[in-house]
């Protein structure tokens, strides 16, 4: 049951997006939320990785981890890392975050659960599909 969804967005993208499509996607529960349990869905963070290469991440959910417990007793199962689009997919945006395998074992050492993608416009979806973007490797 997840009770705590950390979004983490891009640094650099981040100076340029507020994110607005991200959590759009959360409560609608479209794009990269849809088919999640959500139900217990207490809280919603969003925050970036730190700047290349996503170091920072790590210690920025090491403390969460610590809060969410101490304060609201969420375990570390019950809180889900959703990477943004803006780092596992090619978009208008950029290119692929060239650290998202570091990122994702950065996460993986947190023992917390993550997933990818948040929202996936219709446009950059497009150019996917005609080969224009690509999308990197996010398998959890």
């Amino acid at each position: 049951m997840i009770k705590l969804i950390a979004i983490v967005q891009c640094h650099i993208v981040h100076e340029r997006c507020p994110g607005y499509f991200c959590d759009r996607a959360f409560v609608k529960r479209t794009w990269g939320f849809e088919g999640l349990d959500l139900d217990n869905a207490v809280r919603k963070l969003s925050f970036t990785c730190g700047g290349c290469c996503g170091r920072a991440l790590h210690r920025k959910l090491i403390l969460l981890k610590k809060k969410a417990k101490q304060h609201d007793s969420i375990e570390d199962g019950e809180i889900l890392v959703k990477l943004g689009s803006c780092i596992s997919k090619n978009n208008y945006h950029g290119p692929v975050c060239p650290h998202l395998n570091y990122i994702k074992e950065l996460i993986q050492k947190t023992g917390l659960a993550f997933s990818c993608d948040t929202h996936i416009s219709k446009k950059a979806e497009a150019g996917r599909t005609a080969g224009i973007y690509k999308n990197g490797n996010c398998e959890e």
